[in-house]
C-alpha cells in the first residue's frame, strides 16, 4: 500500500445516505466494522426513500437482531415474499424517475443475491453500487484484519489504522466528539471528519419539494452518473 493512505470504517449500512458514499470517495481503504454490536432502531437494516412526494421507511428483516449479538453474527431472514415487496414499493416509489430503467437492475440484483449473512449482503450491495458508478476502493472486514480484540472505541480504531498502514485517518461529521487528534497524533496520524455540503446536493424529485438526506437509492434514480461523482465531492474535510 501506499504510504499515504487514508482509511474509513464504518458499521456496515443497506444503501445509506450520500454523505457514508462520500466518505467511501474519500478514502483508499473502507474497512466494514463487523465486530462490534449491532444498534437497534439504528440505521445499518433500513433508511428512507421517496413515496408520493414523502420519506418512507424500508427495512431489511432480520434474524432475531440484538444489541447484545455482534454485527458479524447478525443473519438477515428477508424471504422471496419480503424481497417482492421491497421491489415493489421501489417500483411504485420511482418508476417514473429518470434513470429506473437503469437503477432498477441493480437493487433487483442485490435484493435478490442469495445471502442470509448481513455484512455481507451489505457489502455486495456497497461493490455493487461503486461498481455502477465505476469507482474502485478496497473494502476490508475489520473481523479479517489481525488485531487486538479488547480494544474498544477510538483504540479499536487506531488499531485498525495501524493494521492497513494509514496516514490518515477520515470519520463522518458525525462522530467529532468521540475522536481527539492527540490521539491519532501520538500514532503518527492525521484525522479528518467528512462535512457534506447540503446545500450543493439538489435535484429534481418528480415535482416535489426537495427532501434531502433519503438513502442513496434516491440520488441513483434521479442522477445520471456524471452528476452523481460531482455530488459525491460535495464535501469539506475538516479536522474538527
Amino acid at each position: 500500500m501506499s504510504h499515504n493512505t487514508k482509511t474509513a470504517v464504518m458499521q456496515p449500512y443497506f444503501m445509506p445516505y450520500i454523505g457514508y458514499f462520500q466518505l467511501i470517495c474519500a478514502v483508499d481503504t473502507f474497512v466494514v466494522l463487523d465486530d462490534v454490536n449491532f444498534i437497534m432502531k439504528g440505521w445499518i437494516n433500513r433508511n428512507n426513500i421517496l413515496l408520493n412526494g414523502e420519506k418512507h421507511l424500508f427495512t431489511i428483516p432480520l434474524e432475531k437482531s440484538s444489541q447484545n449479538k455482534l454485527i458479524l453474527d447478525t443473519k438477515l431472514n428477508f424471504s422471496d415474499k419480503d424481497k417482492g415487496i421491497l421491489l415493489k414499493t421501489l417500483q411504485t416509489a420511482y418508476k417514473r424517475a429518470p434513470l429506473f430503467p437503469y437503477v432498477y437492475p441493480l437493487l433487483e440484483e442485490i435484493i435478490m443475491q442469495e445471502e442470509t449473512d448481513l455484512t455481507a449482503f451489505i457489502m455486495h450491495s456497497l461493490k455493487a453500487v461503486l461498481a455502477y458508478l465505476s469507482i474502485k476502493k478496497t473494502i476490508l472486514k475489520s473481523s479479517e484484519i489481525e488485531k487486538d480484540m479488547s480494544l474498544k472505541g477510538q483504540n479499536k480504531i487506531i488499531e485498525l489504522c495501524r493494521k492497513t498502514n494509514t496516514q490518515t485517518y477520515i470519520n463522518p461529521i458525525g462522530g467529532i466528539e468521540l475522536y481527539k487528534q492527540s490521539n491519532f497524533k501520538n500514532a503518527n496520524m492525521e484525522l479528518k471528519f467528512v462535512n457534506t455540503q447540503f446545500d450543493n446536493i439538489v435535484y429534481k424529485q418528480f415535482k416535489n419539494d426537495f427532501v434531502n438526506g433519503l438513502s442513496f437509492i434516491d440520488v441513483l434514480m434521479f442522477n445520471p452518473i456524471p452528476d452523481i461523482h460531482y455530488f459525491l465531492k460535495q464535501y469539506k474535510l475538516i479536522d474538527n
